[in-house]
C-alpha cells in the first residue's frame, strides 16, 4: 500500500520507519530541507515515562491563579482572543478532576513503557546512536510541598508498572554527586531507573538516513497545502515545492492512506475536513551549552519539579529545557524565559558552563487538554493520525509510530491504550 507520511519529527519519521518495516510504500512530506527541524531539534531530551502525570490534575487549577501575568512562570497562558484556545482551556479544567487524571496518567504510563520498549529493541537492531543515555531520570524537589505532592503519583506509577523511588536529600546526591553544591536547596527526589535520555533531533535524522536506505522516500522542502478529500476519502495531498530554479511548483501525491504527524499545526490542515482537534501549541524554550568544567557536571538526566525544567546530557553538551507558553503559534525567543532556564542551572550546578555560550531555541509542542495524543483513524477511511503528543513526543514517538503503523496494516497494536476512532 503507498502511504504519505505528513511530517518528518520524531514521530512522523518513526511511524514512516515501521510502516516499511511493514512492506508499505512510504513517501514522508515536510517543509524543512531536513528531518526533525522543528519541535524536534532541541528538547528537554528525556525518554520519560515516569512523567506521566497530566498537566491536568486537581493541583494544576491553583498553580495556574498564582502563576497569572508571571513572565517567568513555569507554564504561561497568554490570553487571547482565540476560540481554540478558550476552548482548549475549558478542556483542560475538565481534565483536572482526580477521576480523569488517574485514567491519564495510567494510558500515559502504558503508552510510555512501551515505547521505550520498543526504542530500546530498534536501538539492539541498528546500532542507532543519538548520545543516549541509560542511566534513569532523577527528580529533584526543592518544594516541600511539590515533594509531598509526588506521593501520589510516585504510587500510581509503581502499580502501572512504572518503577519510581523517592528519596531524601543525601540519596538524591549519592546518585547524581553533581548536586553536592546544591544539597541545601534540596527537600527530595525520585528516581526512575529505567528512563532514559538522548538527543532527539539526532536520532530522527540517523532514523531517516536508515529508513531511506530501505526505500523510504523523503520529499523536503515542499509545503504542505491541503488534503483534496471526494466522499469519505482523501485522494490526495496538495504541496508545493521551489526547485533549484526558484519557481514554486504545485502538484498533488496520490497515495492508498495519508498519516498527519504535523504536531501543532495538525488542527489547520485537518478544519477545512470538519476535523477539530482540540490540541493547542504550547511553546517550549531550550538551552544548550558546552560543558565548561566536567567536574561539577551532571552525568544523568534530571527534572526540576517546582520550576518545570530538565537538564540532560548530550556527550559534551548540557541541554535545559522546559517551561509552556500558550501564545498561539508564535515562536519567537522571549530573553524572560530564556533567561529562567540558565539561571536555574547555575543555580544548582555553579560553575558548570559558562552562560555566555548559551544557545537558545525555542517550539510548539502539540498539546491536548489531557495529555493524551490522537493515535488512529479518522472518520475518512484512509485518513489516519498520529499527533499531539505534548512534552512527551519523544518518549512515545517510537510505540505510536509502531502502533499506528500497525492500525494502518489493520492489525491489532501490541499496547494497551484507547486509541483514536473516528
Amino acid at each position: 500500500m503507498k502511504v504519505i507520511v505528513l511530517g518528518a519529527g520524531v514521530t512522523g519519521t518513526a511511524s514512516a520507519w515501521y510502516l516499511s518495516q511493514l512492506g508499505h510504500e512510504v513517501t514522508v512530506i515536510d517543509r524543512q530541507p531536513a528531518a526533525g527541524m522543528e519541535t524536534s531539534f532541541a528538547n528537554g531530551g528525556q525518554i520519560s515515562v515516569s512523567h506521566a502525570e497530566p498537566w491536568a490534575n486537581p493541583l494544576a487549577p491553583l498553580k495556574l491563579l498564582h502563576w497569572l501575568a508571571k513572565e517567568d512562570a513555569p507554564l504561561l497562558f497568554r490570553l487571547r482572543a482565540d476560540p481554540a484556545q478558550w476552548r482548549w482551556g475549558l478542556a483542560f479544567l475538565r481534565e483536572c478532576l482526580p477521576g480523569r487524571t488517574r485514567h491519564n496518567m495510567a494510558q500515559l504510563i502504558r503508552l510510555g513503557l512501551y515505547s521505550r520498549a520498543v526504542l530500546q529493541a530498534l536501538r539492539r537492531d541498528t546500532g542507532i546512536r543519538y548520545d543516549h543515555l541509560e542511566k534513569g531520570i532523577l527528580n529533584i524537589y526543592t518544594s516541600a510541598a511539590e515533594f509531598e505532592a509526588a506521593r501520589g503519583p510516585a504510587r500510581i506509577m509503581r502499580e502501572q508498572g512504572c518503577e519510581t523511588t523517592l528519596l531524601d536529600p543525601d540519596e538524591v546526591v549519592r546518585v547524581e554527586p553533581a548536586l553536592a553544591q546544591s544539597r541545601h536547596l534540596m527537600v527530595g527526589g525520585s528516581h526512575a531507573p529505567q528512563d532514559e535520555s538522548g538527543d532527539a533531533h539526532q536520532f530522527t535524522r540517523e532514523l531517516a538516513t536508515r529508513a531511506a536506505a530501505r526505500g523510504v522516500v523523503f520529499r523536503y522542502g515542499s509545503t504542505i497545502r491541503s488534503l483534496i478529500e471526494t466522499g469519505g476519502v482523501v485522494e490526495g495531498v496538495q504541496v508545493a515545492s521551489t526547485g533549484e530554479d526558484a519557481i514554486v511548483r504545485e502538484e498533488v501525491l496520490r497515495a492508498d492512506a495519508c498519516l498527519v504527524c504535523l504536531g501543532s499545526y495538525s488542527p489547520l490542515l485537518l478544519r477545512p475536513l470538519g476535523l477539530r482537534l482540540n490540541l493547542y501549541p504550547a511553546k517550549g524554550y531550550s538551552a544548550t551549552l558546552p560543558v565548561g568544567d566536567a567536574a561539577k557536571a551532571y552525568s544523568m538526566s534530571l527534572t526540576d519539579s517546582e520550576y518545570k525544567i530538565v537538564f540532560s546530557r548530550l556527550g559534551n553538551r548540557l541541554r535545559v529545557a522546559g517551561t509552556a507558553e500558550f501564545n498561539g503559534y508564535d515562536t519567537a525567543l522571549n530573553p524572560v524565559r530564556c533567561e529562567v532556564l540558565v539561571r536555574r542551572l547555575l543555580q544548582l550546578f555553579p560553575g558548570i558552563a559558562d552562560p555566555a555560550s548559551a544557545q537558545f531555541w525555542a517550539g510548539l509542542r502539540p498539546a491536548t487538554p489531557s495529555n493524551l495524543p490522537y493515535i488512529g483513524r479518522t472518520r475518512y477511511a484512509n485518513l489516519y493520525l498520529n499527533t499531539g503528543h505534548g512534552t512527551l513526543g519523544w518518549t512515545q514517538a517510537c510505540g505510536s509510530g509502531r502502533a499506528i503503523a500497525d492500525i494502518i496494516s489493520d492489525r491489532q497494536p501490541d499496547v494497551d491504550f484507547t486509541f483514536t476512532r473516528g
